[in-house]
């Protein structure tokens, strides 16, 4: 059985705090890394077959690759900003050069088609408030489908206030049809506040897959197929999850299908009030 849960290793243990490559999780495309770079260092990488985000958790950096410079500002932190990011392809060399410590997520796809290097200010990642009540969530979607240009890559970041519930109506995208599109998925989750968690559930209707887990601090949790959701915060402590996902199809698109036993809620969520809280964070 493919592996799908990677619990966070202790903190500070290593350079890369995230390892997972289309092939250690058993797929096709989907990827991340995820880096803890010490103040004043140089950390150098190549794309080869898989284009690529580079996503500042907290801190900032240099960004060098082919002709460009990128100067991403960062943040301090996931729950502090929105925060801008760089877009780099296939075949291309890179060279991050940071100033203070940086935590950075490489979300990565494998990809055929050469697309440009290039940056997203923070200002221009549009953030997007769903749901309501109990269910309201905020969407940071700085590389959706509809956003910004990639051949397979789709990554958003996605805000969830303590005692609230998001990826909520369960939904799968594990075939293309009409009303859905595959898509591998990869869900890395931070929780604010010391000793914070939540949970988060994965089923299909052969029950093969069964997972109801609890989530901590840089948890990564692997959607091979089957609905998954909801994801809950715990009282105190604010969920946040970086979504990376890619898959076969030549139309990059995010299309699901709720299960229907509970595909109701998601109209319910919609006639309630949102959540005053959100958007927790903007850029």
């Amino acid at each position: 059985m493919t592996r799908r849960f990677y619990p966070a290793p202790p903190s500070g243990s290593e350079m890369t705090a995230v390892d997972i490559t289309a092939s250690m999780a058993g797929w096709q495309y989907s990827g991340l890394r995820v880096l803890r770079l010490a103040a004043g260092t140089t950390h150098e990488l190549t794309t080869g077959t898989t284009e690529m985000a580079i996503l500042p958790l907290s801190g900032g950096m240099r960004v060098e690759v082919e002709s460009h410079v990128f100067r991403l500002e960062g943040r301090t932190g996931v729950f502090t900003a929105v925060t801008d990011f760089a877009y780099v392809p296939i075949d291309a060399d890179i060279r991050i050069t940071t100033q203070g410590p940086c935590e950075i997520a490489l979300c990565t796809a494998v990809a055929t088609r050469r697309i440009d290097p290039y940056r997203v200010a923070a200002q221009d990642v549009r953030v997007e408030v769903r749901g309501g009540g109990s269910g309201t969530r905020q969407i940071n979607n700085f590389l959706s489908a509809d956003a910004a240009d990639a051949d397979k890559l789709i990554a958003v970041e996605v805000l969830t206030p303590e005692g609230s519930w998001s990826s909520y109506p369960p939904h799968k995208h594990d075939e293309t049809s009409e009303a859905e599109i595959e898509l591998e998925e990869i869900y890395y989750f931070r929780i604010d506040g010391e000793d914070g968690f939540g949970f988060f559930s994965c089923y299909t209707d052969d029950a093969k897959i069964d997972d109801t887990l609890r989530v901590g601090n840089g948890d990564v949790y692997l959607v091979p197929r089957g609905f998954h959701g909801p994801a809950a915060a715990a009282p105190g402590h604010h969920m946040y999850y970086l979504n990376v996902m890619a898959g076969p199809s030549p139309d990059r698109a995010w299309r699901f299908s709720d299960d229907p036993r509970h595909a109701w809620v998601r109209e319910a969520l919609e006639k309630l009030p949102g959540d005053p809280r959100l958007p927790m964070t903007s850029a």
